[in-house]
């Protein structure tokens, strides 16, 4: 099977990255304003595809085996 697509974020961590992702991306309209607000889009981005691809460099997966899906 295809390694780089797969799913690797369990649903944990996906609540964690959405939740992190709101905050951070909040920081770009009402924090101090910067730029790296809109990094908070990125883990968003992960947390709805399910798929990291650090993880997938790194040999990470946080989601059960039996949960691994071909995205």
């Amino acid at each position: 099977m295809e390694k780089i697509m797969l799913k690797n974020i369990g649903a944990w961590d996906r609540w964690i990255r959405l939740f992190a992702g709101a905050f951070i991306l909040s920081l770009a309209f009402w924090g101090p304003r910067t730029p790296w607000g809109w990094m908070g889009v990125v883990l968003m981005v992960t947390a709805a595809f399910g798929h990291c691809p650090i993880y997938t460099m790194l040999g990470i997966r946080s989601c059960a085996k039996d949960q691994v899906k071909r995205i």
